[in-house]
Formats: C-alpha cells, sequence, structure tokens
C-alpha cells in the first residue's frame, strides 16, 4: 500500500493545485480533523473525549469533527485529497505527500519528535550498527523507519546498497522479524518494543541519535488556515491545554493518561514507555522557539535531501529543490515561488503569550 501510494500521489493530486493556493479557500464553520493512533498523538482524542476540543471551537463559534482513521497512510490520502481540513502526520509525510501532490499545507503546530520510537533491531550474532551490512531489513519502504535506516548507515560509513531493503507493512513486521529467515528489522514502538523483547535481539541504533528529525505534526490546509484563523486558534488552544493537563502530575493526569493507554490499546505503563522515548513539547513556548530555530531546516534539509533521492518529491522533480518550504523569519528551502509547506509557529507563539 506504501508504496504504490507514494509513486502516484502526485499524479493522482495534480488536479488539487490550484484549490491548495492560500486565499483560494471560503470562510467556514464547521471543520473536519483526521487522526491515527500513535503515542504523540493520542492527547488529540482526549481533547475529544473530554470535551477539551468542543470547549475551545464553541469559543471561537466552529465545530471540529475530530476523525480516527484506522490507516495511517490512508488519513494522509484522505486530507490530501481534500475529504479533511487538517491531519497529523510527520514532518517526511508532510513533504512528500500533500506537498509534493501539490497541497500547500501549514505545520500548524509541531507536538513532538521521536527520541527513541524508532529502532533497528539485530538478530542473532549481530551486535552492532556496523553488522548489518549485507543483512536483509525489514521496514516500511519509503517511510520515516527508511529514513532511519538511510540516517544510521551513514554514521558507520554505510550506504543503503550495503543491505537488502525488504518492504513490510507495520501489521506484519513483528511476525516477519520472528521468522528464521529476518535478522535486521526497522520500526517504531509499540512494534519496537515487542521485537526488541524476542530472545537474542539487539536494538544497535535509535531515532535518540537524530534528535528533531522524525517530528510529529497537526497539518492544517494552509488555504483554510488562512480563510479561518479560528481553526487554528482553537486547535492550538485545545492542544496546549490537554498538555497541560498532562504535565500536571496530579491524578487528573494520570486518569488522562490512563484514558489515553487504553485508546492506543495498552496499559498506563505501556503508554508511559512510549513517552518516555517521545520528545514532547508540552509548553507552547518551548514549541514556538524549536519551530522558529535554525535545528528544524537543518532537520528539514536532511529530509528533503533523502526524499529526492528516493523519488518521493514526484516524477517532475529535477532537484531537491522542487518543492519550497517556509520557516520563521522568512527562512525558505527550494524553489520559493512553489513553497507548499510551511512551519508557523505564530499561533503556537500565541498561545505561549497566553492571548488566544
Amino acid at each position: 500500500m506504501w508504496l504504490r501510494f507514494r509513486r502516484t500521489a502526485v499524479l493522482v493530486l495534480s488536479c488539487f493545485c490550484l484549490l491548495s493556493q492560500p486565499g483560494f479557500a471560503a470562510e467556514k464553520k464547521n471543520f473536519k480533523v483526521a487522526w491515527s493512533i500513535y503515542v504523540g498523538w493520542m492527547p488529540w482524542d482526549y481533547a475529544s473525549q473530554s470535551g477539551i476540543l468542543k470547549k475551545w471551537a464553541d469559543k471561537y463559534g466552529i465545530v471540529i469533527q475530530l476523525t480516527q482513521i484506522n490507516d495511517y497512510i490512508e488519513s494522509i490520502n484522505q486530507y490530501t485529497a481534500g475529504s479533511f481540513d487538517a491531519c497529523v502526520m510527520t514532518n517526511m509525510d508532510a513533504l512528500t505527500v500533500p506537498a509534493a501532490g501539490g497541497v500547500d499545507s501549514t505545520a500548524l503546530i509541531v507536538g513532538d519528535f521521536s527520541n527513541g520510537n524508532d529502532g533497528i533491531v539485530l538478530k542473532g550474532k549481530g551486535k552492532k550498527l556496523a553488522d548489518i551490512k549485507g543483512q536483509p531489513v525489514n521496514l516500511v519502504q519509503l517511510s520515516v523507519s527508511h529514513y532511519l535506516l538511510a540516517r544510521a548507515l551513514e554514521s558507520v560509513s554505510l550506504r543503503e546498497r550495503d543491505v537488502k531493503v525488504v518492504n513490510t507493512s507495520d501489521a506484519d513486521i513483528v511476525g516477519a522479524f520472528a521468522s528464521a529467515g529476518s535478522t535486521a528489522v526497522v520500526t517504531w514502538k509499540p512494534q519496537l518494543a515487542a521485537v526488541s523483547a524476542m530472545t537474542n535481539t539487539t536494538e544497535v541504533f535509535d531515532s535518540s541519535r537524530i534528535p528533531g528529525e522524525i517530528l510529529d505534526l497537526m497539518v492544517v490546509n494552509s488555504a483554510t488556515l488562512k480563510a479561518n484563523p479560528n481553526l487554528g486558534k482553537a486547535l492550538v488552544g485545545a492542544w496546549y491545554e490537554t498538555m497541560a493537563l498532562i504535565a500536571a502530575n496530579d491524578a487528573k493526569s494520570a486518569a488522562a493518561l490512563g484514558a489515553m493507554a487504553k485508546a492506543s490499546g495498552t496499559d498506563l505503563a505501556g503508554y508511559k514507555s512510549q513517552l518516555l522515548t517521545t520528545r514532547l513539547f508540552a509548553a507552547p513556548a518551548e514549541a514556538e522557539s524549536f519551530a522558529a530555530g535554525p535545528n528544524i531546516v537543518k532537520s528539514m534539509d536532511l529530509v528533503r535531501t533523502f526524499s529526492f533521492s528516493h523519488g518521493l518529491l514526484g516524477d517532475g522533480a529535477r532537484s531537491v529543490d522542487a518543492v519550497g518550504i517556509a520557516f520563521a523569519g522568512g527562512k525558505t528551502l527550494g524553489d520559493p515561488k512553489n513553497i507548499k509547506l510551511r512551519f508557523d509557529p505564530s499561533y503556537m507563539q500565541l498561545a505561549a503569550d497566553g492571548k488566544l
């Protein structure tokens, strides 16, 4: 599904390009937001179930419908096709699917980065990363797992041609690694925890070695956000109220985390173990500082370079600069005349300043 979707996205979505330009969307009152299960996105479900999201939507006179999509890739597919106004996704997927497909999108909230939630595990005699050379590696091809592998190989002077990538769905990856023929895997939690718990295995690399490169975002259609800034304010307000609740470390916090754990299919201990390897930006000032800082530009430069080298910026992309990315302070990467992904910390700044 992943590989097929990636290769056809730009062609399928080309007809949406004009509609995606800022300024074409109309003001409206009802909005649809898609999300899928992942440790860093469970607060959205809690915000909806607890009434926090409705409270903020009511404040701005709008209605926000939060919809869970079981298939993460399908959620991005539907957002890109225009079925949703906003969607949670990683920074790499924001670039290579909606942005590369011509849909101008804004990273409204930088929620966290993977700080050990993604990793590489070897089975058998392999005890260090360099031992991966010559081995077949099970992973979701062209995903952040593939990106993590490429970055890991660079750290030990290896290249992708030194291994054999075996495309494996996230649903099948634990079973694949348990089979006799599999000796190396790249995946994310909770699958990472499952494969690491198998006998005679060693985790040899994880995302804490590349901090700030695998980001979890709330992405909004730029035209919709421009025409409806109240949507951005409501989403940001609800998010940081939920973050404050989590950070309180009291009975209400424990209850909220317990609800998130149950909704994600684990217990409180399991969910907390995932949070330990997730660098949450709980405070809006912290998130704004990261989104407005220089490191995010460096990270996106690495991500776009990987994406171009793997053909993820579209068949017509002749260089890494094909898709423009905008950052705070007027900084850009790529074609400034073709900005399709925007990191806008202004709404997070409003939350930090108490102006929502």
